[in-house]
């Protein structure tokens, strides 16, 4: 007795045949390419406009292609006058930016393998320790008052751009939600071949968290990027640890209080050719075009980690 065997198609050009794409999934990409483009539109007028002539963009405002005659570079000239101090303010700030991202994922991550332990006593109270004061600020008085008498040795120190900023409850949840994520067993087999918590943390733990990482570090070295605040507080006598954000934020404030100052007609004329939005505009390329070049390597980890963060308990 022998049972029906399945019958298998012969028809020439059926098998290995590409399944075309439905009008829906076509739809839905045409969808999708148009809103990247719409995305993209705002900044590709703010790279035009860096280099806009003010008096063109007085008559027919910013445009993609203001045209030859519409075109100059007035605008970086403005912010590079003095090229020292914005080469340093680079080197200030990727200083901070590198050596601080790093100091910030090793303290959150400890952090959060530490909360991400069942057995850690107190680990209940802990946690709320660490969500209470991301729900809550003391202020900016006695975050001051801290920083200063009693965090003093770091004012005026590149230390004052990095130490304020190491530790994220935020960033702490998402390593804790990740790390109790992974598997028990990982960790007991681990005790039992006699590795210690450090051990598993730095062998273990952070092998596997690349998504976490990623995420976290693109959140981090963004925030170091980006401040000014603390410069503006914590770096009083030497200019010269100013960050980038710092010092363009200077530019700016110089430029307005010239603008609005009364001075000689030489001087009047002077910043009436200098084209204040294009500045700003520049001033925009300047600061956000370099942290761009992170995103390309942390966005395959990034819609990962975050969910992992927002699913966890």
């Amino acid at each position: 007795m022998t049972g029906a065997s399945p019958k298998i198609s012969a028809v020439p050009g059926k098998a290995g045949a590409k399944r075309r794409p439905s009008a829906g999934s076509f739809l839905i990409h045409l969808f999708v390419g148009a809103f990247a483009l719409a995305c993209l539109y705002p900044f590709a007028l703010v790279i035009a406009g860096s280099f806009t002539t003010k008096a063109y963009s007085t008559l027919h405002g910013f445009t993609l292609w203001p045209g030859v005659g519409g075109l100059t570079l007035a605008a970086y000239q403005s912010l590079f006058v003095n090229m020292t101090f914005i080469v340093n303010g680079y080197k200030v700030t990727l200083f901070t930016t590198i050596f601080g991202t790093a100091l910030s994922l090793f303290t959150n991550s400890m952090m959060g393998f530490t909360l991400s332990r069942k057995q850690l006593k107190g680990r209940r109270a802990i946690n709320f320790y660490v969500l209470f004061t991301m729900l809550f600020s003391g202020g900016m008085v006695p975050w001051y008052i801290i920083c200063i008498r009693y965090l003093g040795w770091m004012v005026d120190t590149v230390w004052a751009l990095i130490i304020p900023m190491l530790a994220g409850p935020w960033n702490i949840f998402l390593f804790r939600n990740y790390f109790t994520s992974v598997p028990d067993a990982l960790y007991e087999s681990a005790r039992i071949d006699g590795a210690g918590d450090f051990r598993i943390y730095s062998g273990i733990y952070i092998r596997v968290s690349a998504p976490v990482l990623a995420t976290v570090t693109l959140f981090t070295a963004l925030g170091f990027w980006n401040d000014w605040w603390l410069g503006l507080m914590l770096i009083k006598d030497h200019t010269e640890l100013y960050p980038l954000q710092m010092l363009l934020r200077n530019i700016i404030s110089n430029l307005q209080f010239l603008q609005t100052m009364e001075a000689s007609p030489q001087v009047q004329a002077l910043m009436a050719s200098i084209p204040s939005d294009s500045v700003r505009m520049a001033l925009v390329i300047v600061t956000t075009g370099p942290i761009l070049l992170l995103y390309p390597f942390a966005q395959r980890y990034f819609v990962k980690g975050i969910m992992v963060g927002a699913v966890k308990g």
